[in-house]
């Protein structure tokens, strides 16, 4: 590996704080739920004919902004940092634990729990499954970019971060479509492989793909075009983000308005997901003896998920104004203050995990 490409590794891996935009993502989520009701009750029939725009099932102009957000994201990866793996392979073999082993059959439980008994009298009967197939694919897929802004802030190892992404990377190229088929499949969900299949070469292989001669491209310019590449598209993925919300909410306006309880309950499986996921790869980042720095960002993306892919998949597979949609969908409106909690939870017991493990 180059001198460049090392540093670019480190300061990838380092992250950054996160910028005002990114802090208060939330709030950019709430902003774009309140425009695209707006703009669906407004404009039905402008929204219908951008639903209309598909070819194989996939909607172009989603699909357009799924690779927006994605594959400024994946650019940041480098595969080659997987022989960092052998260096912290306790820390590694937890977070594979947790997020390939853990999450998403927890997730089909609290789902089973949840939205089929516990609080199914108050959801839509004919959106059970979806509502359910929108929690699998959210906690299927772990989360990659974001968390190098999460280990940042909790001062985690950087080379152990870069180097957990570019495994579970590797690992979600091969074991999402399979693993989410077997989980829909024991939630007598129906499968459609051939649109499973093909959301998993257009969202994850093909950006991979892109973004990595991206990077090698940018690389063979130096540090300094990277860098400045980095900062210039760097907005690119949030930006997308929201403008794809604007279209989910435009779509699910009609129903959020006569239910806006089900966005409260969806969101009870997944926090509860991500407090126990986070506690339990925190935990046995303690049993097995890792350092601080490795616990930290080893239970922040056991916790966390990718959720750009989940929205594209879910759209894919059960359309925009599915129930599995705005459930992926909810899953982005808490992700950024749920993290930064389990972000300050982490940070606040480092003396107590230090001690513990001396």
């Amino acid at each position: 590996m180059s001198a460049v490409q090392c540093e670019v590794n480190a300061r990838a891996a380092a992250g950054a704080p996160m910028s005002v935009f990114e802090r208060y993502l939330s709030v950019w989520v709430f902003l774009c739920i309140v425009i695209g009701i707006a703009a669906g009750q407004l404009a039905p029939g402008l929204f219908q004919s951008i639903g209309r725009m598909e070819v194989a099932q996939v909607n172009l102009p989603v699909g357009l902004l799924i690779w927006v957000m994605i594959i400024p994201m994946l650019v940041k990866v480098d595969f080659g940092a997987l022989h960092e793996v052998r260096q912290h392979a306790r820390g590694i073999g937890v977070t594979l634990f947790v997020n390939w082993l853990v999450k998403p059959f927890s997730m089909a439980f609290l789902g089973w729990l949840f939205v089929r008994n516990l609080f199914a009298p108050m959801l839509p009967a004919d959106q059970l499954d979806s509502y359910i197939a929108g929690l699998i694919l959210l906690a299927a897929a772990p989360c990659t970019a974001m968390v190098f802004v999460w280990s940042r802030l909790s001062d985690g190892d950087p080379l152990f971060t870069l180097s957990q992404v570019a495994l579970n990377d590797t690992i979600m190229v091969f074991a999402f479509a399979p693993l989410v088929a077997f989980l829909l499949g024991i939630s007598a969900i129906s499968v459609p492989w051939d649109t499973l299949l093909t959301s998993v070469a257009l969202y994850i292989v093909i950006p991979v793909v892109l973004a990595q001669l991206w990077r090698k491209a940018l690389l063979a310019k130096g540090l300094a075009a990277f860098d400045a590449a980095m900062a210039k598209i760097g907005p690119w993925s949030i930006t997308a983000l929201l403008a794809t919300l604007v279209l989910l909410f435009a779509f699910q306006g009609e129903a959020i308005i006569r239910q806006p309880l089900v966005i409260a309950l969806l969101a009870v499986p997944i926090l509860i997901q991500v407090f126990f996921n986070s506690a339990l790869a925190y935990w046995l980042n303690k049993v097995v003896g890792e350092k601080h720095s490795i616990a930290c960002p080893s239970a922040l993306i056991g916790a966390s998920n990718f959720f750009e892919l989940a929205v594209a998949a879910a759209i894919s597979l059960f359309g925009f104004e599915s129930g599995a949609a705005l459930a992926t969908v909810v899953g982005v409106l808490i992700e950024v203050p749920v993290m930064l909690l389990v972000v300050k939870v982490v940070n606040a017991s480092r003396g107590w995990y230090e001690a513990q493990n001396t």
